[in-house]
């Protein structure tokens, strides 16, 4: 009998993960392993709903978005049972090894099982790129290039209309897509979950942009996380969804309000983009190919080695490994010295 692994995404869906699947899939069937998909993250090991994964069914799916898996953001630890139910539906299926691709959330879920006994790598996952350990997650650089290609055509209407056009990203806690997409667009200003905005902010955002304008330039591009503080509040969707401190968990709108906040103050006309689940979908850049390539063939060597509770990972240029206690409930903000670089085009 074949030794077999099992392979789960799980949490949101992003550009890069099938190129994972299929580099984890062909790298292990190399070293004899036979590999079983999970479907849908936990939630298949819960319902026992699996796919043998083979040459086959995984050829021609590295430049496909999402996942052929499906996921879900079902997590054990919130379920009665629910770690004895994951032991129980590997030994069911003769895993001695599952392989995670996951962002924080569904990475801190596996580091806590492995502390529980479940022999499991992790695989950094996310458009956010917050994941603790790693400089890069995987479809991260997509979701910057989404962004960065919206910015370049929003640049060309703001310039025709005599317009400030803010764009809004994703990003509930960090700034990376904004920071990043910023940057490569040279974007006159960048707003983050990370620098909080207060009245005085806003009211040196908008003394910037009536200034452009002194100045003789006759638009502005600024782009806005979803996540950003506006006066100590998130803005989202009202209703039931609140955290226990009175935020909204659904998030969206923040640039909505900025825009009808600048052009009150300044009479310049605003509009607003919001590229939403676009950054989250489609074909994966080549850089994301590539990471995912590495993260899988690592994992299925930390497989082979028996090396349990590490998450793949890209330090400097190296593809390493480091332990998912390093993940665990944390989350990776913006390096300010980055934002910094961006900072100096503002205005």
């Amino acid at each position: 009998m074949p030794r077999k692994i099992g392979v789960l995404t799980g949490g949101g869906d992003c550009p890069g993960l099938n190129a994972a699947i299929r580099a984890v899939t062909k790298s292990a069937i190399l070293q004899g392993y036979e590999v079983i998909g999970i479907r849908n993250g936990w939630q298949g090991l819960l319902d026992n709903d699996t796919m043998v994964l083979d040459r086959l069914n995984t050829s021609g799916i590295i430049d496909r978005g999402g996942t052929i898996l499906g996921t879900s953001r079902v997590s054990p630890l919130r379920i009665e049972n629910g770690p004895q139910q994951v032991f129980a539906g590997l030994e069911r299926l003769g895993i001695e090894a599952l392989v995670v691709l996951g962002g924080e959330g569904t990475l801190s879920v596996t580091s806590k099982l492995s502390r529980m006994g479940l022999p499991a790598i992790g695989i950094p996952k996310t458009i956010d790129n917050d994941v603790m350990g790693t400089d890069f997650a995987i479809g991260f650089q997509t979701a910057v290039q989404i962004a960065t290609d919206a910015l370049d055509r929003l640049r060309s209407t703001a310039e025709s209309h005599h317009r400030v056009m803010l764009l809004e990203v994703m990003g509930r806690h960090t700034g990376w897509i904004a920071t990043y997409a910023g940057l490569s667009n040279g974007a006159d200003a960048i707003l983050i979950p990370e620098i909080p905005m207060d009245g005085a902010k806003l009211d040196e955002l908008c003394s910037m942009l009536v200034l452009r304008t002194q100045r003789g330039a006759n638009f502005s591009i600024v782009v806005v996380a979803e996540g950003t503080v506006l006066e100590g509040k998130m803005v989202g969707i009202p209703g039931p969804e609140m955290s226990a401190s009175g935020q909204p968990t659904r998030l969206g709108g923040v640039a909505n309000v900025l825009g009808d906040f600048i052009q009150a103050k300044t009479g310049i006309e605003t509009r607003v983009t919001t590229l939403g689940y676009v950054q989250r979908g489609g074909t994966p850049v080549a850089y994301d190919r590539s990471l995912a390539i590495a993260f899988g063939v690592k994992a299925t060597e930390a497989v082979k080695n028996r090396k349990y509770g590490v998450m793949t990972a890209l330090r400097g240029n190296r593809i390493t490994t480091v332990p998912l206690a390093t993940v665990e409930d944390k989350v990776k903000t913006v390096n300010l010295n980055i934002y910094r670089v961006a900072a100096v085009f503002f205005g």
